[in-house]
């Protein structure tokens, strides 16, 4: 089992100052994490229960909910002033099964953990689709479904800076460049304070030598890291739980395939009492690579086969085109056996044609049980 070695990493609160030169204040340092004693990965699989497949929301939308949404085949329209043009996904997904997520509250399931994995992609500054014309679209996207957790890929850290002043004061972030530091891209975590406290937090480089900086050993076309953190879920005092996430790399199978194996050796070395939640864009499509399989394999479930009730089925890179129904779901939120997944949806949101991301935004309702 290889030696994970804490590094200083990037918080939303945190000052300019480079932290590996220069050590953060106490207000700004997040909980030193503890060596992790290896533990055995839970064996098997969850078997999914068959989802409700969730269409258009039309008048059955329950009352008292400040959203609307029209799909790509009509259906309910937001609000005058709005400039909405396209938002299917997530709220068709609550209305059909709960109600609002308002607040956390999910209708039917009241506590739910509202979860989601989202590439920004990186904030450009020129081009059609650069982040100045991007920036208010996944501001109104963000605060319509306030997510308690959002696994993030490809943020840079005035992009991210910038997303948690537009999405609210109770949210925050931890996250490390992919370079080190600030530098390149992070797969940092948001999260809201108001529900969620971080205990404990690491991160690594997808390698060989997972602890030095920027490492890359198996041919991944940039340096790979991991984001992981330990959870206390403030609605239901004493209950934690983990969310690891990550962005592995869009060329090399083999770098993938090694990715997922020490992701594996990661959860292996939690807390095995505790549930956990994966978030990521793994570039490769569910159902169909050994990459999916290894994870599986380390004892997750794929929430998008385990939910309930899921919304219609999109491939999660669009290009900033229109979405390709029924194409290839990259991006995944897995998770240990004994959370329930009340729903799972794919949000297609876009405002009058511009859509926030050139990849669209996976979500899922989860019910983390009775733990510690």
């Amino acid at each position: 089992m290889w030696c994970r070695v804490h590094w200083p990493v990037w918080h939303a609160r945190a000052t300019t100052r480079d932290r590996y030169t220069n050590p953060p204040h106490a207000a700004d340092r997040h909980v030193a994490v503890r060596r992790l004693r290896p533990v055995p990965p839970v064996a098997g699989r969850q078997s999914p229960p068959p989802a409700r497949r969730l269409t258009g929301v039309g008048n059955n939308r329950p009352a008292g909910n400040s959203w609307d949404h029209a799909g790509p085949t009509g259906g309910d329209r937001v609000p005058d002033g709005i400039g909405v043009t396209r938002h299917q996904g997530l709220r068709t997904a609550a209305a059909a099964t709960a109600g609002s997520t308002q607040s956390g509250a999910d209708g039917e399931h009241p506590g739910a953990l509202s979860v989601m994995t989202y590439n920004l992609r990186v904030a450009r500054p020129t081009g059609s689709n650069r982040w100045a014309v991007r920036r208010p679209v996944m501001r109104e996207l963000l605060r319509r479904e306030h997510p308690h957790v959002i696994g993030t890929q490809e943020g840079l850290y005035r992009q991210l800076r910038r997303i948690q002043k537009d999405i609210g004061p109770r949210y925050d972030w931890i996250g490390i460049g992919r370079m080190g530091s600030r530098k390149d891209e992070f797969s940092a975590v948001l999260y809201d304070t108001g529900r969620l406290a971080p205990i404990e937090s690491d991160h690594y480089w997808l390698s060989d030598t997972p602890s030095v900086i920027a490492s890359n050993t198996w041919g991944a076309r940039f340096p790979r890291v991991v984001t992981w953190i330990r959870f206390s879920d403030l609605a239901h005092e004493g209950r934690e739980f983990y969310v690891l996430n990550t962005h592995l790399d869009h060329r090399s199978q083999y770098a993938r395939e090694r990715s997922a194996e020490l992701i594996r050796e990661t959860i292996a070395a939690f807390d095995s009492s505790l549930p956990v939640v994966v978030t990521g864009d793994f570039n490769v499509a569910a159902h169909h690579n050994p990459v999916y399989d290894a994870m599986l394999a380390a004892g997750l479930v794929d929430t998008w086969d385990a939910a309930g009730a899921r919304g219609p089925l999109y491939a999660t890179f669009h290009g900033f085109q229109p979405p390709e129904p029924d194409g290839r779901r990259i991006d995944w939120i897995l998770t240990t056996p004994r959370v329930t997944t009340h729903w799972a949806a794919i949000n297609t949101f876009a405002v009058n044609g511009r859509f926030p991301s050139d990849h669209l935004p996976v979500q899922a309702s989860l019910d983390l049980g009775t733990h510690r």
